[in-house]
């Protein structure tokens, strides 16, 4: 109380000054027309700038249930595409009917942690094998491919990202079908090396890459990237494409991981191949 007095009496000529200035303007607007309505205009501006400085703050709020929202339906919206189911032709006879089963199943995940900076890089997710994930399934995004599944827990999963020195996944040129393989290179983590690709491609600058479909992590189709430039380097019969990735890798929230229903079966088909070639031998 005693600091509040000692306050007031050092600065009542301030204080005396904003209060007569208070009463004034008061006055003034109360009186006049025009200075009522300057007055009146200006308090709605301020008013309406805090109301939508409120309303973006809360929208900012509303973004991740948004994105979880949106990855959903579009996990919703792939398993019912037709890229997601493959075609059985049951017909014996002249009879034009065929059966579609689905192939692959989209389940929504989110990212628990991501590195890009190392020359092994690895993403873990908030799935696991009680929620039905196993290793070896392929992970995209909206913008594209993310990785392949390594490990497994209960609850979690470890991807081995795109940005992996070891991760080879089969890509190809989207307008004439022709593939290699995408690489990173360790460097960029916006960037990879798609190799391998045959000298009789249509590649152009410019051009997307998506994935091929060859083996069983990838649908056909998923986007990969663009084309940035390529060459033929002396000696070698292939393209080396360097391409811009359409994956933001530093922005990893929303993920889809991707069950191929077949696998199993595929898998089981091609230990029987191997079998039966080492028992030839």
């Amino acid at each position: 109380m005693r600091n509040l007095l000692v306050f007031l009496v050092r600065n009542y000529l301030v204080l005396l000054f904003l209060l007569l200035e208070g009463l004034s303007m008061y006055f003034l607007v109360q009186h006049n027309v025009f200075q009522r309505a300057a007055a009146v205009s200006a308090a709605n501006s301020f008013t309406g700038s805090i109301y939508e400085t409120r309303s973006n703050f809360t929208a900012y709020l509303n973004l991740k249930d948004q994105n979880v929202m949106l990855n959903h339906q579009l996990a919703a919206l792939l398993n019912r595409d037709r890229g997601s189911f493959i075609a059985f032709n049951t017909a014996t006879t002249n009879v034009n009917d065929t059966v579609y089963r689905q192939r692959y199943q989209y389940l929504t995940a989110e990212v628990v942690d991501n590195s890009v900076t190392l020359r092994s890089n690895y993403i873990i997710l908030d799935r696991g094998s009680k929620q039905g994930v196993a290793p070896d399934m392929g992970v995209i995004g909206a913008s594209g491919i993310i990785g392949i599944v390594r490990e497994v827990s209960d609850n979690f999963c470890v991807v081995m990202s795109v940005l992996h020195k070891d991760t080879k996944i089969s890509a190809s040129v989207k307008k004439d079908g022709t593939f290699g393989q995408l690489l990173w290179n360790g460097g960029d983590y916006r960037t990879a090396d798609l190799i391998d690709l045959p000298t009789h491609s249509k590649i152009a600058q410019g051009d997307t890459l998506v994935t091929s479909g060859l083996g069983d992590a990838f649908p056909q189709g998923v986007l990969v990237g663009v084309v940035k430039n390529f060459e033929k380097k002396a000696g070698d019969k292939t393209y080396t494409v360097e391409v811009q990735l359409t994956t933001d890798f530093r922005k990893l929230k929303h993920v889809l991981l991707i069950k191929d229903l077949f696998r199993e079966e595929i898998q089981q088909l091609k230990q029987r191949v191997n079998e039966s070639d080492n028992n030839a031998k």
